[in-house]
């Protein structure tokens, strides 16, 4: 698959959308892949007794399951050039249930002469955005 063209493409334009489900079972899986094992994502009384909504997802998990969506639609997630966000808000994941993102990544600005599109990603749970200026740079074709 070719990456897509920066001929093609607008400052505007919506490129991805995806939702990602967290439910507390990919926060373990997530916390064995990483090591980051802190309670605050496993352990319902510890999260609360330090003034968490409960238990939250990892930040990186959350920024991951994001960028997910740019490298689906690149094909190629070597074209991703650079990544950067803020955490503005936890994503709290219920016991018996699960947590939804939703995604969506539209391009900010192009830059023919690089062949590089800056992506504006907009994540959100309960309406509430969870990743603060998440801007993703991506190579693209001619």
């Amino acid at each position: 698959m070719s990456l897509p063209s920066i001929a093609t493409l607008t400052v505007g334009d919506v490129v991805a959308t995806r939702s990602v489900v967290l439910d507390r079972a990919r926060l373990v899986r997530y916390a064995g892949a990483s090591g980051d094992f802190n309670p605050i994502h496993w352990n319902e009384r510890f999260a609360l007794a330090v003034g968490l909504p409960g238990v939250i997802g990892h930040g990186m998990l959350t920024m991951g399951a994001a960028v997910g969506a740019i490298e689906d639609w690149l094909g190629d997630p070597g074209a991703v050039v650079d990544y950067q966000t803020r955490f503005t808000r936890p994503v709290p994941v219920p016991d018996d249930g699960q947590a939804t993102l939703e995604v969506s990544a539209a391009v900010g600005l192009l830059d023919a002469e690089a062949r590089t599109a800056r992506i504006d990603l907009t994540v959100t749970f309960d309406q509430t955005r969870v990743l603060g200026k998440a801007q993703v740079v991506v190579r693209l074709a001619a």
